[in-house]
């Protein structure tokens, strides 16, 4: 049996974002939470880098533009982490279906 969507998903974002080896299974919620923290240190400390990730992710000009600008400014990082995560699990269902 594969692995849940979830569990993928939160592989892939793991190396981008240096995310801890986790022994217990993270829900999505949980896991969101987790990058989001990630990402609001990449916010303070390393813009430059959180830009790359997002492009290399494929996240999208635009949608990233508008999480920069709109979003309320402590709502930034969850929302960039709630972003970056559908746009990944979508890359993981979409290998999954053409595998």
């Amino acid at each position: 049996m594969s692995k849940p969507i979830a569990e993928d998903t939160f592989l892939f974002l793991k190396k981008d974002f240096e995310l801890p080896e986790l022994a217990e299974k993270l829900d999505e919620k949980q896991a969101i939470l987790l990058l989001s923290k990630a990402i609001s240190q990449l916010l303070d400390r390393d813009f430059e880098r959180l830009l790359q990730i997002c492009y290399r992710i494929d996240l999208g000009e635009e949608k990233l533009k508008k999480i920069l600008h709109e979003s309320a400014p402590d709502q930034v990082s969850l929302d960039l982490a709630t972003a970056l995560w559908e746009r990944q699990k979508l890359k993981v269902e979409i290998r999954r279906r053409y595998s």
